[in-house]
């Protein structure tokens, strides 16, 4: 767009210096084509489809449902605490006849030949909360990247919205190039005429051709640009080649709120960033009551059985079996759990102040989303009445210049300021739709 705008700003300084005689040229210029090649056509395309297609395409989404998948297991595996723990043994040992250890540790026991298969049975019976609050933070954080991947889905949506508009605009201005050459192409063979009947300079030949060069070189530059906007258009909806796609013309957005303080309540309570950090907060609080229960006891049960069925030494029995509880105290372990309980708080601290940042970045964003959208509301019907004027002041000075009252720069002024006029108001129907999708993105009421 800014290149638009400078070349229409070049062409205004070109009107207004003197240019030196050239030689006639050829009316009958064509616009030039695209030097690239041109996208393969695609079917008609909504706005809704192509969100839809996203959805179903967009690698960041499938990426942030994965993530979310993986989170929701590791409620199982924190879970997995309050279930028994069974597994299987077989042993098989040879040791010196009435031998004993000596060495490597604090027991005595007797060295003697066997081979056994049991099993070995181990259930918690209470840590005191610790694995409760374990599987609680596991169940927010899951709930956290559930709300992340709602927060990744409305920002492709969002993507998809501003790329869709940007093509629909490169669309118009494409249209505004046209009209534009077709108007100085007219122009420019109404001069070359009066100019072989000696009505006419060669100084106003040489502006009215200057005047159509430029033209053809806006066409140019939107042409690549809409190319562009094609391209954009295609990896936000997540493919991987671009298609020049029909889009249809969305229905206008409607007019801005008034006021923008409820849509800041709106946006607390809907936006999903806020949600996963809210989530995230009571997470890191559970993860810390869990680490201070690191001090408490825990209190485990231990069953064994199993058979010894071949080459026992004389005098074991053929089975065996056993019960037993335990109950682990920790007394000191160098502050180890001290310091795993004050990161957690830490932690949790942390959580919190992003809470707290996240809530003012979203006020932040709604108050700014809500002004470029009344700002750009404020501009169509400005822009409206300008191409009104500009059309009214092109007729005068076409008139004028036929009457020989004026001259060929006041004709060629004047078609410049329509055209500027026309890329104005095309810019500000465009803007205004792709701000309005911002504010209901800020606002968490994106589809």
């Amino acid at each position: 767009m800014r290149s638009i705008v400078i070349a229409a700003a070049a062409a205004s300084l070109l009107m207004g210096q003197a240019v030196p005689p050239a030689p006639p040229a050829q009316t009958t210029t064509n616009p030039q084509a695209p030097v690239s090649e041109p996208l393969p056509p695609g079917p008609p395309l909504t706005l809704p489809q192509a969100e839809a297609i996203a959805m179903r395409n967009h690698p960041r989404i499938a990426a942030a449902a994965n993530t979310a998948a993986a989170s929701a297991q590791q409620i199982a595996e924190a879970r997995s605490a309050f279930y028994p723990n069974v597994r299987g043994e077989v042993t098989g040992t040879q040791g010196d006849d009435l031998s004993r250890l000596g060495a490597g540790a604090l027991s005595a026991s007797r060295l003697f030949n066997r081979f056994g298969a049991g099993l070995q049975v181990n259930q918690l019976i209470t840590d005191f909360g610790r694995t409760m609050n374990l599987v609680a933070n596991s169940r927010l954080q899951a709930e956290a990247a559930n709300q992340n991947t709602l927060a990744t889905r409305y920002d492709v949506v969002l993507g998809v919205d501003r790329a869709w508009f940007e093509v629909l605009q490169d669309q118009a201005f494409v249209k505004v190039a046209q009209d534009t050459i077709t108007a100085r192409q007219t122009l420019a063979n109404q001069v070359n005429a009066l100019f072989k009947a000696q009505l006419k300079s060669e100084v106003d030949l040489s502006f009215a051709q200057v005047n159509l060069s430029e033209a053809q070189l806006l066409l140019i530059r939107a042409q690549d640009s809409l190319r562009e906007a094609y391209v954009d258009l295609t990896r936000a909806m997540g493919e991987d080649h671009p298609v020049a796609y029909q889009l249809s013309e969305p229905a206008a957005a409607p007019a801005p709120p008034a006021d923008a303080a409820p849509l800041i309540d709106q946006a607390v309570q809907n936006r999903p960033e806020l949600a996963s950090l809210r989530l995230q907060y009571q997470a890191a609080q559970k993860f810390e009551a869990a680490e201070r229960d690191l001090t408490r006891p825990n209190v485990t049960a231990v069953a064994v059985g199993g058979a010894l069925p071949y080459i026992n030494s004389p005098g074991l029995p053929n089975e065996y079996e056993g019960v037993g509880v335990n109950l682990e105290v920790p007394i000191f372990n160098g502050h180890l759990f001290a310091a795993r309980r004050e990161a957690a708080r830490q932690e949790a601290l942390a959580a919190n102040q992003r809470l707290r940042d996240e809530l003012q970045q979203v006020e932040h964003d709604v108050q700014n989303a809500w002004v470029a959208c009344s700002t750009a509301y404020q501009r169509i019907p400005v822009t409206q009445n300008l191409i009104d004027q500009a059309q009214l002041a092109l007729k005068l000075a076409q008139g004028r210049y036929n009457l020989g009252l004026a001259s060929i720069v006041e004709v060629t002024q004047a078609q410049l300021n329509l055209t500027q006029a026309q890329i104005e108001n095309v810019t500000a129907r465009y803007d205004y739709q792709t701000a309005y999708a911002a504010l209901q993105f800020a606002m968490g009421a994106l589809r």
